[in-house]
Order: C-alpha cells, then structure tokens, then sequence
C-alpha cells in the first residue's frame, strides 16, 4: 500500500495473480493513482493508522464470498482498462491537443 503514486502496476498484478476462488485482499492508498480504478478494494488513508488497522482487519475477516466478488470486479476493471485501452485514450487526447485552437 503505497503512500504516495507509484505502485499502481504492483496493486494491479497482485490482483491478477490471485487464485479466483479464494483472493486476498488489495488495500489501496486513496492517494494510489489506481485508487479511482479499483473502488472494489479496500480503499485508505494511509496516514490515518486506526483507518489502515481497520482495513487489514476488514480484510482478515472479510467472508470469502465477499473476497471474491471484489476480485472479480477488480479483474473486470483490468481487463477493461487495458493496454490498448489506455493507448486508445491517450491518442484521443493527444489528438483533441493537436486540434485546440
């Protein structure tokens, strides 16, 4: 769970690299980039401890009928928001720039 942006790749792969029928938990830094992307996890702050405590305890705890529909939204999410898809809306924007007045 990073502080700051930066691990937004790590949060995404350790998703992926869950077994689908019994997934941990991702706890996310709201402050993650990735954060806006991935609602289904446990999103924090990570300067607020009792928050984080809160969180890894939820997740501990979290029945694994629960875990799993949260993978499976996150997986939908990855798998939506691909690398063509990023590229897609990248050359949008460039685009859009180039055409401004």
């Amino acid at each position: 769970m990073p502080l700051r942006d930066g691990m937004n790749l790590v949060a995404k792969e350790y998703v992926a690299a869950q077994t689908p029928h019994d997934p941990g938990v991702l706890v996310l830094s709201r402050f993650a980039g990735a954060a806006h992307q991935m609602a289904a996890a446990l999103v924090v702050n990570p300067y607020d401890t009792l928050e984080v405590c809160e969180a890894i305890k939820h997740g501990l705890d979290m029945p694994r009928e629960e875990r799993a529909e949260r993978w499976t939204t996150l997986m939908q999410g990855l798998e939506r928001d691909d690398l063509e898809a990023w590229r897609n809306a990248f050359l949008t924007a460039l685009e859009a720039a180039d055409s401004a007045p």
